[in-house]
Parts: structure tokens; sequence; C-alpha cells
């Protein structure tokens, strides 16, 4: 296991994102104004680095990393950020984005874990 955080909270606008295909996760102790727009969760170090072909679990629903920012280890081991997109592209759009392949993830909630492994 390489990273394992428990929700804690959800922004307001998660689900637009969520419909936007995509997932925006942060540290519990996130700015007010980032976390309206994410996931917070409990911290945890990041183990590894995450890289293609690793998985990234929501809830129940596991995903394959097809992608990954040049700045997504980073801000994932610092703050606990990144961008999820569920999109089947080996290029990430952004430096903190990581592109998943998989089913569409329809909603999250508090309680549930991410994994990374």
């Amino acid at each position: 296991m390489k990273y394992s955080v428990k929700v804690v909270k959800l922004g307001e606008m998660v689900q637009e994102f969520i419909e936007e295909k995509m997932l925006i996760i942060f540290n519990e102790n996130a700015p007010e104004e980032l976390a309206e727009i994410s996931v917070l969760h409990t911290i945890d170090a990041l183990k590894e680095d995450v890289e293609v072909g690793d998985t990234i679990e929501i809830g129940n629903i596991k995903y394959e990393v097809v992608a990954v920012g040049w700045e997504a280890n980073k801000t994932l081991r610092e703050l606990g950020h990144c961008t999820l997109k569920f999109k089947n592209s080996n290029t990430a759009d952004l430096p903190g984005v990581i592109n998943l392949r998989g089913e569409e993830l329809k909603e999250i909630k508090i309680g549930e874990t991410i994994s990374i492994y």
C-alpha cells in the first residue's frame, strides 16, 4: 500500500467536478477556499511514488493509473493533493493530474477510503 486515507469532508462543489469526470483531493487541513472544491481526507505519508499501472481504489471501485503528471507525486506527498481525472489517456493535461481508467465515478461519501497500491 502506497497511500490510504479516509474521506472526512466533501466540498460544496465536489459533485459538479464528479460530473466533469474529476475529483480534487486535499488533506483535511486545506485552506477554506480550496475545501469547497475538494474531497478532504485524513493525512497519510505517500510511501512510494504513484506510477502508471498502479491501482487507485475509491470506496469499492478500482481504477488503473494511466498517466501521472510531473508534479502530482510532490503535491500528494506535501499536501495530500492531486486531481484525479477519469480519463483513459496516457497524457496528463496538467502537472498535478493523475489519469484513471475504469468505471465512471458517480459519487463519493464521507467515511470511504482512497487507497493507492
